[in-house]
């Protein structure tokens, strides 16, 4: 990236909202398709609204070989050239821009809204929809397959048990998948606008409930903000206690997707086991704060809740024996010849579709990317200890299912040292009030993948705007694209091999 177009800064590092550059549009679309050529990511992509009518759109640029974030900016009115032709990974981002703001960009290959909720901002949208038009038109402008013995099946909003809503339409010959379109919004919550004016006390349990299997990760992105923006010094015993909490968040998750994959293709003995152990791991967490989930632990300053040295050991004795029972379980999927033909000959991705698409997680790890924020973007416990990046190559079900064992191998030894050198000391320090006139950009990698959030602040300290992104929204599309050519029959296997968030995506 060229140090004159973008502002590259470390992760979580208190900006200047006057030092963000502003470039004339032509100039902002050339950095970044040229530096997302060079290979970095679009870590977010989003609009502010101006007072002049204007709307500002952000680009957060994550570049990881350098371990740099960049930030830049561009002002534009009721359309402009899209990047997407250019910048697949932009598809989602520009279609939202559309639905939130009314600007329109111009030569989208695929334009549609994203949730289907009204404009943030007065007048028709993009669509040219009036405030009170009716949205239900759009909802069903899917694309379609025309040609002798093509069918669609549709899957949702409404499914069995207690899965959350999301419309799934295949255009199929016979058993064979020409495309998947996913269509999600059902849950909107209209999140980020009920954040602008924070933080109040009703801010940190909406950060818990972003996506709720991701308590820790979304609580400790949020509070990376707080404490850039107060200039609160975390201590040291609590950047080790966080870590233990969010890869504990991973071992539960990953063990019971595991168990989930197995169960996809009636392999009973993994399904059965994991699913116990999933709910071991989470008894781990709640062994920290009293809550399964870890609501409660991350605070900004630190964390809520301290380990005295018998919980220490306990967590230490109780980790072991779940990740032995765990390692036996999973085993069995890797002996058995049957499970490992249906995993390696589902789902595939090319790892150029993954780069294009600018996955992140288990999803780019297992088409064979060193994508981790741990590793490339480290803040906090990961500066000074670190965990191997699990990768493999095949971009297949097998991958993303081999991917999640390698990480809850090297994630429960990592947890493991950490409780043997537990530093002494306080677990949080109070923070002051934030910043006037700011801008902080924070990522973690959850177990999904990596999260991101970025904040603005006003001239009083407060949230002038903000933007989440979770892993999910850019995952979504990798598994339209490994359904193609593929078996509908597979269809549940993908969908568990990448188990993306409804709730992280609607937001």
């Amino acid at each position: 990236m060229k140090p004159s177009a973008s502002l590259l800064f470390p992760n979580s590092r208190l900006l200047a909202q006057a030092d963000i550059p502003v470039l004339p549009f032509d100039e902002f679309r050339s950095h970044v398709v040229h530096a997302i050529g060079r290979g970095a990511r679009l870590a977010a992509y989003y609009g502010e609204p101006r007072t002049d009518g204007w709307i500002r759109v952000h680009a957060l640029l994550a570049d990881g070989r350098q371990g740099r974030l960049g930030w830049c900016a561009a002002d534009v009115k009721d359309c402009y050239p899209a990047l997407t032709p250019d910048c697949t990974a932009a598809h989602l981002f520009e279609r939202e821009l559309a639905e939130q703001w009314g600007v329109r960009p111009e030569g989208h290959p695929w334009f549609k809204p994203v949730r289907f909720h009204r404009a943030y901002r007065d007048g028709a949208d993009a669509w040219g929809r009036p405030p009170q038009a009716p949205l239900e038109p759009c909802v069903t402008d899917f694309f379609r397959v025309e040609g002798e013995e093509v069918h669609e099946v549709a899957v949702g909003p409404v499914h069995a048990g207690v899965i959350e809503p999301g419309h799934f339409r295949f255009q199929c010959h016979g058993e064979r998948v020409f495309h998947l379109e996913i269509s999600l919004g059902y849950q909107h919550r209209g999140i980020e606008r009920a954040l602008v004016g924070g933080p109040t006390p009703r801010t940190l349990p909406t950060m818990e409930t972003l996506a709720g299997d991701t308590t820790i990760g979304h609580a400790l992105a949020y509070a990376q903000i707080v404490e850039a923006l107060s200039g609160a010094q975390v201590p040291a015993r609590a950047h080790a206690l966080r870590a233990i909490a969010l890869e504990l968040e991973r071992l539960a998750n990953h063990t019971g997707d595991l168990g989930a994959l197995a169960g996809d293709v009636g392999f009973l003995p993994t399904a059965s086991y994991c699913g116990r152990l999933r709910g071991d791991f989470l008894n781990l967490t709640a062994l920290l704060c009293g809550n399964r989930f870890g609501r409660g632990f991350v605070r900004p300053g630190g964390v809520g809740f301290d380990l005295n040295r018998d919980q220490v050991r306990e967590l230490d004795r109780r980790l072991g024996q779940i990740f032995d029972d765990t390692a036996d379980a999973v085993e069995l999927l890797w002996q058995t010849s049957s499970v490992r033909a249906r995993f390696e000959n589902a789902g595939p991705l090319s790892r150029e579709t993954c780069v294009a698409l600018g996955l992140v997680g288990v999803a780019a790890r297992a088409c064979g990317l060193e994508r981790d924020a741990r590793h490339e973007f480290p803040i906090g416990l990961y500066q000074f200890a670190q965990i191997p990046v699990s990768t493999l190559p095949a971009g297949n079900v097998f991958a993303r299912a081999y991917v999640r064992w390698l990480e809850i191998q090297r994630s429960t030894a990592f947890i493991r040292e950490q409780l043997v050198m537990l530093p002494e000391g306080p677990v949080r320090v109070a923070t002051r009030p934030l910043a006037p006139g700011a801008a902080v950009a924070s990522i973690t990698e959850g177990w999904r993948g990596e999260i991101c959030h970025a904040a603005l602040t006003d001239g009083r300290g407060r949230f002038a705007h903000y933007k989440i992104v979770d892993p999910s929204f850019h995952n979504w599309m990798g598994l339209a694209l490994a359904l193609r050519d593929q078996q509908i029959s597979d269809f549940p296997l993908c969908n568990k091999s990448f188990n993306l968030s409804y709730c992280g995506h609607d937001l």
